[in-house]
């Protein structure tokens, strides 16, 4: 929050406050927990509540509120995303069938990266990640792509919006890893979440930088139809075609 505002308007103020604590909250919070978290009176967030709730931003659930994925939708509306998922989504639908495999497609926003599409595994087998899912850039295949292939003042601000985040890293050995993606043109990593499943991970180029990460968590075993060095070509080719449709896109 600034420390100095040039303008005032209180009842805004309250609201954005309710958002940005119930958003990283991962149970619901009491109205009475939410004045205590504030500084606030019940009396005084009551009416804000109320109107959050009636425009859909946040929901009751159970004893508390928590918030909805209206936020989401609205930036889902916004131009450039939704001009990326009019293309991607087609080309992620046949690589998923092709594949067998689930795939995703993310984005960086701050130090994170944020899951804005996915589509699910045609048969049993397959692991899907959640659309609107957020992680750590410096610890997702993901956002490893997104910051690999940035100008050197993009990827500097990710770094500094990674070190304002308080995550621990090492940044030498981070610019290592992240010039052999950019010199490779993808990444092949161990998933962070779960064993037997390897993220393969590559770029949607626009204008000279990644603009989204499309993944498949690669789930290996006697089910896959597809080996991983043939998911990848195909993963490859679905990330070279959506960058070329943006290009010509009018």
């Amino acid at each position: 929050m600034p420390a100095t505002r040039k303008y005032r308007a209180p009842a805004l103020q309250k609201g954005l406050e309710i958002l940005e604590l119930l958003a990283p909250s991962p149970t619901p919070m009491p109205t009475v927990d939410i004045s205590a978290a504030l500084g606030r009176s019940v009396s005084e967030i009551f009416r804000m509540i109320q109107v959050l709730e009636e425009y859909g931003y946040i929901a009751r659930s159970g004893e508390g509120y928590r918030v909805t994925n209206r936020l989401f939708s609205l930036g889902m509306a916004q131009p450039p995303i939704r001009d990326l998922l009019s293309y991607a989504l087609p080309a992620m639908r046949e690589l998923a069938a092709h594949t067998r495999q689930s795939c995703h497609l993310a984005m960086a926003s701050g130090a994170e990266m944020v899951v804005v599409a996915n589509v699910e595994a045609p048969g049993l087998l397959g692991f899907a990640i959640r659309m609107g899912y957020r992680r750590p850039l410096i610890h997702s295949a993901s956002g490893h792509v997104l910051m690999a292939f940035q100008t050197e003042a993009q990827r500097s601000d990710m770094l500094q919006a990674t070190e304002a985040a308080n995550l621990d890293f090492d940044r030498k050995a981070l610019l290592g890893v992240l010039a052999k993606v950019t010199k490779a043109g993808f990444i092949t990593m161990s998933s962070p979440m779960l064993t037997a499943i390897t993220d393969l991970s590559a770029p949607i180029i626009q204008n000279g930088s990644a603009l989204a990460a499309l993944t498949v968590p690669f789930v290996d075993g006697p089910g896959a139809t597809l080996g991983r060095d043939d998911a990848l070509l195909a993963l490859q080719e679905a990330t070279r075609g959506i960058s070329s449709a943006l290009v010509v896109a009018p």
